[in-house]
């Protein structure tokens, strides 16, 4: 049903009115709102149905307006508040307005603001968006006799991938998952991402946290060693011959090890590209090259997201910043690692050996500094001046 706020007028009204997510829209969301017979002072919030999506470094607006009788009321004794839910019934504050008085918190200061366009609008404007935004938001509007809330969901661009360490399968405490995803530019992935994730063909036979502190796992081809043909081991999402989100459920985060699930979300400008030695690099090769190019070397998240949104296809392995060699395929060939996309993970070799190229990724802004100096060059074609300057195009000279 599809409300507008100049339908509610000063008389009596009596009953619910339901605000339903159309088609697409987030599935089995609804908005009650209540509407008390005499109160012309009521308040009625909108907010988004669905989700807003935006991603790392951008600026959103989480839309919410609101409606009553503003001849009962002032508008200035209105307090709008925003707050974030960090889990089912906690919350965070994020911004919070009374008449002219304005003030965000945390690491929200200096980035939130309201939209302030006209009469009614609570709409909250969000900067320099960070992995930490993604989540649900409660917008709620509070006048001397009522109030309403509404709820706002943040959505990222971006890619869930697993994850362990060098030391193996299975090492990793809730906290030490945190930790690692943070250090390959990711947070643990939530629960929606994960299957997201399982619904675009993730298939990962490992258990792994999420970010609410449950384990599971997706499962896109059912086989024994992953729960079963119907999906025996474990509950959750899907099921039977098309495979499912497998749940053990909320387990001992400080005794308890499994792998993790990551989710990152790479700035717009952001690039990986490849770097291939006229000889195979060590591991501290691999950082030199990346250096020289005005990079560093890419982490696995970052590496993830270039396959997913740069598209990268690479049949060569690659050194990365947490010591693995790894390659991302999108048109599956038999000579590269079977006939499904993904990110081949070649595991943790020795870092002395010289075996590979690397991947580097150059963050947003960092300049691309033409090759200078002792021991590096670039050809392609005529030259520096005259040849190529396409990432997949550069070949070390000398290393």
């Amino acid at each position: 049903q599809v409300w507008a706020p100049a339908a509610l007028g000063p008389c009596a009204l009596w009953g619910v009115l339901l605000l339903v997510a159309p088609a697409g829209a987030q599935r089995g969301r609804k908005k009650v709102v209540h509407v008390l017979e005499g109160e012309s002072g009521s308040v009625v919030v909108q907010t988004a149905p669905g989700q807003v999506v935006s991603h790392r470094g951008g600026t959103i607006v989480l839309p919410c307006r609101y409606h009553y009788e503003a001849t009962v009321h002032s508008q200035e004794g209105v307090r709008l508040k925003w707050t974030k839910v960090v889990e089912p019934l906690a919350f965070t504050d994020v911004f919070v307005a009374l008449g002219p008085q304005h003030r965000a918190f945390g690491s929200y200061r200096g980035r939130a603001e309201l939209q302030g366009d006209g009469p009614g609008d609570a709409s909250l404007v969000l900067r320099n968006v960070t992995l930490q935004d993604y989540g649900h938001y409660e917008c709620e509007v509070t006048n001397e006799l009522e109030d309403d809330t509404g709820m706002v969901k943040l959505d990222l661009e971006g890619v869930v991938f697993p994850y362990h360490p060098r030391g193996g399968r299975y090492k990793l405490t809730f906290t030490e998952a945190q930790r690692a995803c943070a250090e390959q530019d990711g947070i643990l992935a939530s629960a929606e991402q994960l299957h997201a994730a399982w619904r675009d063909g993730l298939d990962w036979c490992n258990a792994g946290w999420l970010r609410d502190g449950s384990v599971q796992y997706p499962v896109s081809q059912p086989r024994e060693p992953c729960g079963g043909l119907r999906g025996a081991g474990g509950t959750g999402v899907g099921g039977g011959a098309s495979g499912g989100v497998r749940n053990y459920g909320y387990r001992h985060n400080a005794e308890e090890r499994y792998d993790a699930f990551c989710f990152h979300v790479q700035p717009p400008r952001g690039r990986v590209f490849f770097l291939k030695p006229l000889r195979p690099l060590p591991f501290s090769g691999a950082a030199r090259a990346c250096a020289a190019r005005g990079a560093a070397v890419a982490k696995v998240g970052q590496l993830f997201a270039a396959w997913k949104l740069q598209l990268l296809d690479r049949c060569t392995a690659g050194w990365l910043a947490d010591g693995s060699a790894r390659y991302p395929i999108v048109n599956p060939r038999a000579r590269c690692g079977g006939l499904r996309p993904g990110v081949r993970n070649l595991g943790f070799p020795d870092p002395g050996r010289s075996l590979f190229g690397v991947y580097c990724y150059r963050a947003p802004g960092a300049p691309d500094p033409a090759p200078g100096g002792w021991g590096w060059g670039w050809a392609g074609g005529g030259g520096w001046a005259g040849g190529a300057r396409d990432p997949a195009a550069w070949t070390p000279l000398r290393v």
